[in-house]
Formats: structure tokens, sequence, C-alpha cells
């Protein structure tokens, strides 16, 4: 079953399409290449929210649907969820 999507390879983020719970090993899928991907999620994350597929430093630049959505303000981990508590647009 295919719990994340990632659009494009270059992506550092996937997109839940189902509730994942911390401990979780979750399996996505890039839409671009039909590549599997497989994550140990480390939150919880709720379905239409980001998962990390790497992890990040304060400043990193978060990549969705191959676009720059702004950076992170908080350090993330592979797994993690990315949200408004982690990443922040750059516009201000």
């Amino acid at each position: 079953m295919v719990q994340f999507l990632v659009h494009e390879k270059a992506d550092t983020v996937g997109v839940a399409t189902v509730d994942i719970k911390s401990g979780e090993e979750v399996h996505g899928l890039y839409m671009d290449s039909q590549e599997p991907v497989v994550v140990k999620a480390v939150a919880d994350i709720p379905l239409g929210h980001k998962i990390a597929l790497i992890d990040f430093k304060i400043g990193d630049t978060v990549l969705k649907y191959g676009q720059d959505i702004g950076k992170i303000v908080a350090a993330v981990n592979i797994g993690d969820h990315v949200h408004i508590q982690n990443l922040k647009t750059k516009r201000w």
C-alpha cells in the first residue's frame, strides 16, 4: 500500500496519502519514475502533510512538486513531520 507520494525524484519531501504513525515503516512512490521509496516515520504525520525524505538543517531549502516551498527553521530528520513548526516561506 502506498502511504505517501513524491512528485519528482529531486523532491525532498513526500505527501502522506493516509495518516502515518510514528515508528511505522512507510511505503511511498515517486510519481515521475514509479520507483518505490521506504522511510521509517519518526513522528505522526496526518493525511496531506509532508514527510521528510532527507535530513535537513536550519536554512535548507525544501522541494515539493519540483518547486522551492520554503526553508527549514528547525532541524528535521528523515521520516519527520515537515509543517509550520519547522518550515517557513522565504518571502518574509
